[in-house]
């Protein structure tokens, strides 16, 4: 699919209702044209805390497959500083983004 989600720079607690808005109404759109995986990028993201990663752990839990197709690296630092390495490298097609 070639529409991605961008998330925004700051995915974090002080953008979580907004993002969340986004998503989930860009999950709707995407679903109601095809049923294609989703792709979701954090190539953009300079902050972003375990409220943001929240976010794309709910959307782990529906019936519709996606993956991070890029990560920055400040975004694969907090995966892995907040217990989510594991999770990184499940969904990120692109599982080296954010490494130097």
């Amino acid at each position: 699919m070639s529409n991605r989600f961008e998330l925004p720079p700051e995915f974090n607690i002080y953008s979580a209702l907004e993002s969340r808005d986004a998503l989930l109404s860009w999950v709707s759109q995407q679903l109601s044209q095809s049923n294609d995986p989703l792709e979701v990028s954090a190539r953009d993201v300079v902050e972003v805390d375990g409220a943001g990663l929240q976010l794309l752990a709910a959307l782990s839990n529906m019936e519709q497959s996606w993956s991070l197709v890029e990560a920055s690296p400040i975004f694969a630092e907090a995966c892995s500083a907040l217990g989510f390495g594991h999770w990184l490298d499940k969904y990120c097609s692109n599982n080296h983004a954010g490494k130097a």
